[in-house]
């Protein structure tokens, strides 16, 4: 499992919104945990200003019960630290394993660390979801359901038409 959080910036009628200092972003921040195939399993949407760690830990808490089996979670160091580790140790008995950044200041694809930024991306194709719109953050995540929702019916559809799809029986 890989998490990573994601700053999003605010219209005008969107009514909560944070800032998220290290990002310079007004609005809100999407939380995300995915598979390695980039599937997601854990969303949470908060204001800004909300810690990734703070996030991360809401969106693996609410499901937490399918979430059982996850033995380890992918982070970047945004979510370094006991406190994390420790909830997350409570709440799916996983262990954190921080993604180091080189020190070389250079650009470098982290391996494995991409997969949840394109799930991102993903979730940005759908036209509502590139800017928060929303009135409230449950409003948003359930967007974000139903983005990632039709994002994954029309793959299956595809491969069902093009005859890679394995049929049942």
């Amino acid at each position: 499992m890989i998490v990573d959080a994601q700053s999003v910036k605010n219209s005008d009628s969107a009514r909560e919104k944070g800032y998220d200092a290290g990002k310079k972003v007004s609005g809100i921040k999407r939380h995300i945990a995915v598979d390695t195939q980039g599937l997601p399993h854990a969303i949470a949407v908060t204001t800004a200003d909300v810690a990734d760690r703070k996030g991360a830990s809401q969106a693996l808490s609410r499901c937490a019960a399918d979430l059982q089996a996850v033995q380890s979670i992918l982070a970047d160091g945004g979510y370094v630290g006991q406190p994390f580790a420790q909830a997350v140790d409570e709440l799916l008995g996983a262990e954190v394993q921080i993604a180091k950044r080189s020190e070389l200041h250079t650009f470098a694809v982290m391996p494995q660390r991409w997969v949840v930024e394109r799930s991102f991306a993903w979730i940005e194709k759908c036209r509502r979801l590139w800017k928060n719109c929303e009135r409230k953050l449950n409003t948003s995540l359930q967007f974000i359901f139903i983005s990632s929702s039709s994002r994954f019916c029309s793959e299956d559809r595809e491969q069902v038409l093009s005859g890679q799809h394995e049929s049942a029986g």
